[in-house]
């Protein structure tokens, strides 16, 4: 057997999260075309007949202004350490920036430079990602497609020849580490990310408060009044649409599963320690 644990790192919007549900099979980490969508760290695991690849999805690395995003950036940072092979995620539809390079001066040896959405650019502007990321001195480069799979292959196939002899460290009913009350919650969120734009998908929050299946009652936080009457919706719409929405990725399209969705005003929780520790740290609902 060999195993090993395998680290995706980025910048916010980079494709990691897309990347990640596509290797698997399956969905693991909530998608959306904002950026931050990804707030936890977030083991996959990707079982194959003869090893055990964990990939690590990240938030993407970012300039905070808040200590949510100090949080974030501690987190992928974190992720860094103890695993065999650290990948930097680049968007193929974006130029290589500053936050890429800053990314790449704090990579450790042996990293892999990932360019993804290569459906959403041509060839010649892979070619020139691919130039430009070459000063980041990796050990291997490739283009892939998080959306189609073109590429992923040949991709997995290269880490699986980086792990090490092992045990299996999940066992193989098993794909990813995230408690299945915490995953609801963050199908609730990608709903309401789909949903807004501006500046309201940052201010929501989203945690399950009482888990007794198939009754699921879900928090959503907002950082003010007018937030929550936005997120409600006239005569309750927005909720009925995200709940509906959410439990139809649940198994059997959430057939007799009973979504409870409650709006709360929690001022400033993104700026608040406590609230942070709340909504970030892996816990059992109350």
């Amino acid at each position: 057997m060999k195993s090993g644990f395998v680290t995706f790192v980025g910048r916010p919007n980079a494709g990691k999260s897309t990347l990640i549900n596509q290797i698997l099979g399956t969905k693991v980490s909530i998608v959306s075309d904002k950026p931050q969508t990804t707030r936890l760290r977030i083991m996959g695991v990707l079982h194959r007949e003869e090893s055990q690849i964990v990939f690590v999805d990240t938030p993407g690395i970012h300039k905070p202004v808040t200590q949510l995003g100090e949080r974030l950036n501690d987190t992928a940072r974190a992720a860094l350490n103890d695993v065999d092979v650290v990948c930097l995620v680049i968007d193929a539809s974006a130029p290589i920036g500053r936050g890429d390079r800053l990314i790449a001066e704090g990579l450790p040896p042996k990293s892999v430079v990932i360019v993804t959405k290569c459906d959403q650019a041509s060839k010649e502007t892979i070619v020139k990602q691919l130039a430009e990321s070459s000063a980041f001195e990796a050990d291997e480069y490739f283009p892939v497609s998080g959306r189609t799979g073109e590429g992923v292959q040949e991709l997995v196939d290269y880490l699986e020849s980086r792990m090490v002899d092992g045990p299996a460290y999940f066992p193989a009913d098993q794909i990813t580490d995230l408690p299945e009350p915490w995953f609801v919650a963050e199908l609730v969120r990608e709903q309401l990310l789909a949903m807004f734009r501006d500046e309201l998908p940052y201010s929501i929050a989203t945690r399950i408060t009482e888990w007794d299946w198939p009754r699921i009652r879900c928090e959503i936080l907002v950082e003010r009044d007018s937030q929550k009457g936005m997120v409600i919706g006239r005569n309750g719409e927005v909720l009925k649409e995200v709940g509906t929405a959410a439990r139809q990725q649940l198994a059997n399209n959430g057939e007799g599963v009973h979504l409870e969705l409650h709006v709360k005003v929690e001022k400033d929780w993104q700026r608040r320690r406590e609230s942070l520790d709340r909504l970030l740290d892996f816990h059992e609902p109350d």
